[in-house]
């Protein structure tokens, strides 16, 4: 795991991971339209003849939210299962599936924006210190025509979700995107009573019962690592390997500029609005892997948020780029002893720009230097490996490593932690994916290209 004081002094996230107002360097203003709630392109179903062909062999206090309502109605009654009316408390507390990095928490909130009054209906969701926060309605009742907004405090980042162009009401089960920082605030925006229901404002609204709530820094250097590590090791292993020596991508601009390049192409994934792996684009057409062990179904997908550009504006500095995020969607491959999921994503028009890398049909030899783009820990963008004799460790250690299966994986020093699991690493021979980071341990191994493309081709 990453040093603690590597931890404390981590350059651009140190600020990153305890969101500050007025910190970012985002420049983007206003809504961005991300259609009528995120609506899956296909049944929410597994991969069904790959899941069935696995064994499944998976291995503080919250802080009370400061909500700033408006008077809305409350409701008359709760379920056992609820908490009150303006409680804030976790509603979960099991740790995160082994070598998913644990990033937040759900809170329970119970909060309705009625139709009642002038203007549009407003509240704020702040949580201080919050890296992000993202909200879940259990209840939508709107007329069509209107739409709410999801924002940041000083709306930089804002979504936009239309109602159904059919009045519907009843329960419904639904998660916004998330804000990066310590604020979300939701709005309605009402169009006029053009169908004379006017009588039925009263029992309009929409309710938010989950909060997920991002770790702050402190609470997320406290955290230990979560990464696998392979079959027969104790777990204690660290995966920081002698010195930390990655660095924020963008350090590697000028003198780097390919690992900089194909560094735009890794994700950061937001799972179940708490949990944390990475993410890349690999080839042309709409396609990311991760592992197997983030997540194995298009349900799982569906609800993961993949944040692209998540990286640090400058080496060392405190800014980030404003991520470009979108949902997953379908899971088209998945496999449990070569550790690998294949699936796509909604709108996948806006990540085109960032780039996609490709799998290295030939197995490297040993010694031969690498480098790995990743989210640790759920920082923003940093490499392990650099040019020259400071590349140290990140070199090939075996090419014929043991992972779940014979000879199955390469293995590796360079500098991997919780949350890395997913990520490339790439032979600086041929700037192409050589395995697919899964195990730490030192070595830290990943799952081998080669095997990978043979198996995938037909689905790139």
């Amino acid at each position: 795991m990453r040093r603690k004081a590597g931890i404390a002094f981590g350059a651009c996230a140190v600020l990153v991971l305890g969101t500050v107002a007025g910190v970012t360097a985002w420049t983007t203003r206003g809504e961005r339209t991300v259609g009528t709630w995120h609506e899956p392109v296909v049944a929410r179903t597994p991969v069904a003849a790959e899941v069935a062909q696995q064994s499944d062999l998976r291995p503080p206090a919250a802080p009370r939210a400061e909500v700033t309502p408006v008077p809305t109605p409350t409701r008359p009654s709760l379920s056992p299962s609820r908490a009150p009316t303006g409680h804030h408390g976790p509603v979960e507390s099991a740790h995160a599936a082994d070598g998913r990095q644990r990033v937040g928490e759900l809170l329970h909130v119970d909060r309705i924006l009625g139709y009642l009054g002038k203007g549009p209906q407003r509240e704020s969701f702040r949580y201080p210190g919050a890296s992000y926060v993202k909200l879940h309605f259990d209840r939508m009742a709107m007329l069509p025509g209107d739409y709410l907004t999801v924002s940041n405090a000083d709306g930089t980042e804002a979504y936009r979700y239309d109602a159904p162009s059919v009045l519907e009401t009843g329960s419904v089960d639904k998660w916004a995107m998330s804000v990066t920082g310590d604020t979300a605030v939701l709005e309605m925006h009402r169009t006029a009573d053009v169908l004379g229901v006017g009588n039925l404002l009263g029992t309009l609204g929409v309710n938010v019962d989950q909060v997920a709530r991002g770790f702050s820094r402190t609470e997320q250097a406290r955290r230990p690592e979560s990464q696998l590590t392979r079959p027969g090791t104790t777990g204690r292993e660290e995966s920081v390997c002698g010195a930390d020596t990655s660095a924020d991508a963008v350090c590697y601009r000028s003198a780097d500029p390919v690992a900089y390049t194909k560094s735009k192409a890794i994700a950061r994934l937001l799972i179940n609005g708490t949990e944390l792996c990475t993410s890349w684009r690999v080839g042309p057409n709409n396609r990311m892997l991760t592992n197997n062990h983030c997540f194995t179904t298009s349900a799982e997908a569906y609800d993961t948020e993949v944040w692209f550009n998540y990286q640090c504006a400058t080496c060392g500095g405190y800014d980030v780029f404003q991520p470009t995020k979108v949902w997953g969607s379908k899971v088209l491959s998945t496999d449990h002893v070569y550790d690998y999921t294949l699936f796509s994503v909604d709108d996948f028009s806006a990540v085109q720009k960032f780039g996609y890398l490709l799998l290295d049909t030939t197995r490297p030899a040993k010694g031969q230097e690498l480098y790995v783009p990743q989210h640790p820990a759920g920082e923003p963008t940093r490499i392990a490996g650099s040019l020259g004799e400071k590349a140290g460790n990140c070199s090939v250690a075996d090419p014929n490593y043991t992972g779940y299966a014979t000879g199955s994986d390469v293995s590796y020093y360079c500098d991997t932690e919780g949350g890395s699991s997913g990520s490339p690493v790439l032979s600086r021979a041929t700037n192409k994916v050589v395995a697919l980071h899964h195990f730490g341990g030192c070595p830290n191994s990943g799952v081998r290209g080669d095997l990978l493309a043979a198996r995938l081709r037909s689905l790139l």
